[in-house]
């Protein structure tokens, strides 16, 4: 494997954060359209709506919490096993809440539980194509990876199992377990669940091109 120069590892970090914003903008505009979420944030949701009906702070937000348990996955595996932890693994999960409260706030005005359901649909299908985009920028600035494929990809690495079968149990654990605290579970987590993952499949290719081309465009620019 060819070594990487510090310019392209700085380079691929600014497209995985890039990708990021993009996939978080789609899992925004799921949240906003109040019809469910993608699994991680279903558990982010139910524990949000937990712990804000037991304490009653104003200061938590669902962007706060996202990143407190991203944080607390990190430790853990700082802990047990440091191998599978990248720089942008933790770009990726220690910025996605605060991307998330910040379009929340840039479009909750605009897009809420409030508007006709065909324009909240129509708003949950154009999520789930940004988020479908954005993480397969994620994937291939081969960076690191967001929650949901970070514990799934220990987890199958542990115990030997498929990671395609390892990710729709954790997905499932996740939704439950929100559910259970309060977390939206609705045609948005369906549509999620079904649509994202074929969707990302046609993005892939494009994606890897779109990454290649801008790491291939600058390491003859410093050549």
């Amino acid at each position: 494997m060819q070594k990487r120069s510090l310019k392209e590892i700085l380079l691929r970090i600014v497209i995985l954060f890039i990708g990021l914003t993009i996939a978080h903008l789609g899992v925004t505009l799921f949240l906003l359209a109040d019809l469910g979420a993608d699994p991680f944030n279903v558990l982010i949701q139910g524990l949000f709506r937990s712990l804000q009906n037991l304490t009653g702070w104003t200061i938590l937000t669902h962007g706060r919490v996202h990143m407190t348990i991203c944080f607390l996955i990190i430790l853990v595996l700082l802990i047990a096993d440091r191998s599978y932890i990248k720089i942008g693994t933790i770009l990726c999960m220690i910025c996605g809440g605060p991307i998330i409260d910040f379009f929340t706030l840039l479009l909750k005005g605009l897009i809420h539980s409030g508007n006709p359901f065909v324009i909240r649909i129509l708003v949950l299908a154009a999520g789930c194509g940004i988020l479908a985009f954005g993480m397969t920028i994620v994937m291939k600035s081969d960076s690191g990876v967001g929650p949901n494929d970070l514990v799934a990809i220990v987890i199958s690495d542990k115990l030997g199992r498929a990671f395609s079968v390892t990710r729709i149990v954790v997905d499932v654990c996740f939704v439950a377990a929100g559910f259970l605290m309060g977390g939206a579970v609705g045609i948005g987590t369906i549509i999620c669940a079904a649509l994202v993952g074929p969707v990302a499949g046609i993005f892939l290719p494009h994606s890897e091109k779109i990454v290649e081309r801008i790491i291939a465009s600058a390491n003859v620019r410093h050549t």
